[in-house]
C-alpha cells in the first residue's frame, strides 16, 4: 500500500472505533485503579462520533477530515483524554493538510506533530507514563521509516508503541489523577498509554488489510 485517501481515514477511524469498543471494559478496568473509570466510556462516545462524522462527510482532504474529526472529538468528550486525542487529531490533521494523499513521509508528519499538540496542550513528555509513552515512540519509529512502504513504517509505529506501552508500565506516573499513587503507580498499566496503542492499532490494521488484499 503505497498512499492513504479519504477512504482509508473513514476505515481507519471505523478500527479504532471497534478495537476501543472490543476492549471498553479494559479500559474502565485500567481507569478505576488510577482514575475515575470512565476513560472506556468516554473513548467509546468519542470514536463513534467521529466515526459516524467520517462516513457522511464529503471531505477530499485527508488532513482536512482529521482536523475535522478531532473537533467532534472535542464536542463529544470533553474530558481530560479526550481533549487530548482531540487536540492531536486537529494539528495532526493541520499539519497535512496539503496532502492530498499521506504516504510515509505524510504519516510521519501527522504524527509528529500529533503526539507533539499532546505534549504542548497537556504539559508532560516521554517517561510520565502517559499517552505521549507510546505515541511518541510510534511517531519516532514512522520518521525512520520514511524511506520504506506504508506497511512496514505502520509496522514499525506498532511495534514500538507497544514496547512503550511495556516500558510505561515500569515508570511512575507524574501527571493527572495518576499522579496522586507516585510509587503505588509502577507497574501499573496506564490507560491512556493504552489508548494510544489502539489509534496506532487502527492505522495498522487497515494498512495490513489492504496490503493483504492487493
Amino acid at each position: 500500500m503505497e498512499t492513504l485517501r479519504i477512504k482509508d481515514i473513514q476505515s481507519i477511524i471505523l478500527q479504532i472505533k471497534n478495537i476501543i469498543d472490543s476492549n471498553q471494559e479494559k479500559l474502565m478496568e485500567l481507569d478505576s485503579v488510577m482514575g475515575d473509570g470512565d476513560l472506556g466510556f468516554t473513548m467509546t462516545k468519542a470514536f463513534a462520533a467521529a466515526s459516524e462524522e467520517a462516513d457522511k462527510s464529503e471531505e477530499k482532504i485527508p488532513g482536512k477530515l482529521l482536523t475535522r474529526l478531532g473537533m467532534i472529538i472535542a464536542k463529544t468528550s470533553p474530558s481530560t483524554m479526550g481533549t487530548l486525542v482531540a487536540t492531536g487529531f486537529m494539528k495532526g490533521g493541520k499539519s497535512i493538510d496539503a496532502y492530498e494523499e499521506i504516504g510515509p513521509e505524510g504519516l510521519a508528519v501527522f504524527f509528529e506533530a500529533f503526539v507533539r499538540s499532546i505534549m504542548e496542550r497537556g504539559k508532560s513528555a516521554p517517561g510520565n507514563k502517559t499517552i505521549i509513552d507510546t505515541l511518541f515512540p510510534a511517531a519516532e519509529a514512522l520518521r525512520s521509516s520514511v524511506n520504506e512502504s506504508l506497511t512496514e513504517g505502520i509496522s514499525a509505529a506498532r511495534d514500538a508503541s507497544l514496547k512503550g506501552l511495556e516500558a510505561s508500565t515500569k515508570m511512575k506516573a507524574q501527571h493527572g489523577r495518576a499522579a496522586y499513587y507516585q510509587d503505588d503507580s509502577i507497574g501499573k498499566q496506564d490507560g491512556g498509554a493504552t489508548v494510544g496503542t489502539y489509534i496506532i492499532e487502527g492505522f495498522y490494521r487497515h494498512v495490513l488489510s489492504q496490503t493483504l488484499n492487493a
